[in-house]
C-alpha cells in the first residue's frame, strides 16, 4: 500500500483514535452499518408506502354506494362501546350529532366486545343513556382486545397498554379504512398509524391523557398510588429508573398526540395537560362532555323520600383510580365516629359499569373492604343498572359522593347535581376547575380529599336545615346547563368541522 493512498491515510487516522486492535475492527464497521441501516428504512418507507396505497385503492372500493357516489367513512375508535360510562356517552352522543349534519355517511365503530352483536350494542347504549342513533352503524369487532388490557401488563403497563393499541389499531385499519378517524377513547398511538398509513384525515378526543404531569410528580415526589407501589416509592434508584420511564414515555405520547389534526378535550385540566404535553394549542379545544341534564330536571328539589333516613350515592365505573375504598372508609368513619348527632338512619349505595372481570374482582374486593370495616349492611352495590333505576336511586339521595383524585371530568358530578343531590367531589381535576364552582355567587356543592374531610362534610351536610340544602341543590341545577347534550352537539361540531374540509 503506498503512503499516498487514501485508504492508507485512513488507517492511519484510525490507529490514532483507535491504538487497539478490536476498536479498529468495530469502526471500520460502522459505514457498512451505516448503508445498510438507511436501505432498511429506505426499504420500510417503501413498504409503508406500498401498504398505504392498497389501503387506499381498498377504501375507494368500498366507500362506493350503489348509486356509483362515494360515501364518506367516519370511523370512532372505542374498544369498549359497550360500557356504561361517560365516554360511551360522548361516542354515542357524537355519532348522533354527526349523523344529524351529515346523514349520507357512512359510521363505523370498531369494537372489542365480541360477546355481543350491533343491536345489543345499540339497546345498551338507549337502556344505559336514553340515547337512539337516528341512522345505522356498523361495528367493526377486533379479536385482540386483550392487548390493551392492562392485566397483561404487570410491570410497563403503559407502554404495554400504548403498543397493544398500535396492533390493535392495525386490526382494525386492515377491516375498515376510514375516511375520518376519530380516537375516542384516549389510544393516541393509533393516530399516526391512521395518519400516515391509512391516509385518513383524524380527530382525538381526550377523556384523560395517558400520562400526565401528575403522575410525573407523584414518582418524583415518591408518593404511594394506584399506579406508583410502595416497594417503588421506598427505593431511591427504582423512583428515579421509572421516572426515566416516564418522562420517555411521556416525550413518545408527545409525539404520536401531535398527530392528530383536531384535538378536543373535555375540562380545563385536561386541557392544561395536553398543550404541555402534544404542544398543538392551535386545534384543541375544550368540549365538554354531554350530561343528559334534561333527564334529571323533572326531579323535584323538595326533600321527598320514599324511605325514612338519607341515601349517599356514588355514580362512577369500578375502575381502580375512581377510588372507591376511600368512599366506603369515610362512610365507616361517620358511622363509627357518630359525627352525626341523633344519626338518621344511613345508607351507601355504589353504583357503576363493570367493564371485565377485573371490575368484578375489584367489586368483590369492595365488599369484603365493608365487611371488615363493619358497614355491610349500610352498603350496596348496583352494577350495570337501567338508566331509569339510576334515575330512581338520584331522584332518593341526599348527598352524590366522588372520589377520584383529578378525575378528567366528571359526568357522574353533573348529572348528581342536575338530579338535585348535594354533590361532595374530590378536591382536584376537572370537579374543582369546572363544575363545582359558585354559581352567581352561591355554592354549588362540596370538596374534600381525605377520609376525615369527607366524613366531616357528610355530617356538615346531613346537620344543615333542609332550607339550606334546598338552597344549594337549586344553585347546583341552575349551573349545569352548560353540560347538556345540545351544549355538546354545537362544540362538537364545530370542532370537528376541520375534519370534512
Amino acid at each position: 500500500m503506498e503512503r499516498g493512498d487514501s485508504s492508507y491515510v485512513l488507517a492511519k487516522v484510525l490507529e490514532a483514535f483507535c491504538p487497539c486492535p478490536r476498536d479498529l475492527f468495530f469502526y471500520s464497521l460502522f459505514f457498512p452499518g451505516l448503508i445498510v441501516c438507511g436501505t432498511l428504512c429506505v426499504c420500510l418507507v417503501i413498504v409503508l408506502w406500498g401498504i398505504r396505497l392498497l389501503l387506499q385503492r381498498k377504501k375507494k372500493l368500498v366507500s362506493t354506494s350503489k348509486n356509483g357516489k362515494n360515501q364518506m367513512v367516519i370511523a370512532f375508535f372505542h374498544p369498549y362501546c359497550n360500557a356504561g360510562g361517560g365516554g360511551e356517552r360522548v361516542l354515542w352522543c357524537a355519532l348522533r350529532a354527526l349523523q344529524k349534519k351529515y346523514p349520507e355517511a357512512v359510521y363505523v365503530v370498531y369494537t372489542g366486545d365480541v360477546n355481543v352483536n350491533g343491536q345489543q350494542i345499540l339497546e345498551g347504549a338507549f337502556r344505559r343513556f336514553n340515547i337512539r342513533l337516528i341512522h345505522p352503524v356498523q361495528f367493526v369487532f377486533l379479536r385482540k382486545r386483550y392487548l390493551v388490557e392492562d392485566s397483561l401488563y404487570p410491570h410497563f403497563t403503559l407502554l404495554g397498554q400504548s403498543l397493544g393499541s398500535i396492533f390493535l389499531g392495525w386490526e382494525a385499519l386492515m377491516q375498515c379504512v376510514p375516511d375520518v378517524y376519530i380516537d375516542s377513547m384516549g389510544y393516541a398511538f393509533t393516530l399516526p398509524l391512521f395518519k400516515y398509513i391509512g391516509g385518513c384525515q383524524v380527530g382525538s378526543y381526550v377523556h384523560y391523557p395517558t400520562i400526565s404531569t401528575d403522575m410525573l410528580s407523584v414518582v418524583k415526589n415518591q408518593n404511594i398510588g394506584f399506579n406508583n407501589a410502595a416497594f417503588i416509592t421506598r427505593n431511591p434508584f427504582l423512583s428515579k429508573v421509572k421516572l426515566i420511564y416516564y418522562y420517555l414515555f411521556a416525550f413518545i405520547y408527545g409525539l404520536v398526540g401531535s398527530c392528530s389534526d383536531v384535538v378536543m378535550v373535555n375540562s380545563s385540566w385536561t386541557l392544561n395537560h395536553i398543550l404541555s404535553l402534544w404542544k398543538v394549542g392551535n386545534c384543541t379545544n375544550i368540549v365538554y362532555p354531554p350530561c343528559d341534564v334534561q333527564t334529571f330536571l323533572d326531579i323535584p328539589l323538595h326533600e321527598k323520600k320514599m324511605t325514612p333516613g338519607h341515601l349517599l350515592v356514588s355514580v362512577g365505573q369500578f375502575r381502580p383510580e375512581k377510588n372507591h375504598p376511600l368512599q366506603i372508609r369515610a362512610f365507616a368513619k361517620l358511622l363509627n365516629k357518630k359525627m352525626v348527632e341523633s344519626p338518621p338512619s344511613l345508607k351507601l349505595v355504589l353504583i357503576g359499569g363493570c367493564r371485565n372481570k377485573d371490575d368484578e374482582l375489584r367489586v368483590n374486593q369492595l365488599r369484603r373492604l365493608s365487611e371488615d370495616l363493619g358497614v355491610q349492611e349500610y352498603v350496596e352495590f348496583k352494577i350495570n343498572i337501567p338508566f331509569d333505576e339510576l334515575k330512581n336511586y338520584l331522584s332518593e339521595a341526599t348527598i352524590g359522593l366522588h372520589t377520584m383524585w383529578n378525575e378528567h371530568f366528571g359526568i357522574g358530578v353533573v348529572e348528581c347535581m342536575a338530579a338535585g343531590t348535594i354533590i361532595l367531589a374530590h378536591n382536584s381535576g376537572g370537579p374543582k376547575l369546572d363544575i363545582v364552582v359558585p354559581h352567581e355567587g352561591d355554592i354549588t356543592g362540596f370538596l374534600a380529599e381525605s377520609e376525615e374531610d369527607y366524613a366531616e362534610t357528610i355530617a356538615h351536610i346531613l346537620s344543615m336545615s333542609a332550607e339550606k340544602r334546598l338552597q344549594i341543590r337549586k344553585s347546583a341545577r341552575a349551573s349545569v346547563s352548560r353540560f347538556s347534550d345540545q351544549e355538546f352537539e354545537v362544540t362538537f361540531l364545530s370542532s370537528v368541522e376541520k375534519l370534512f374540509k
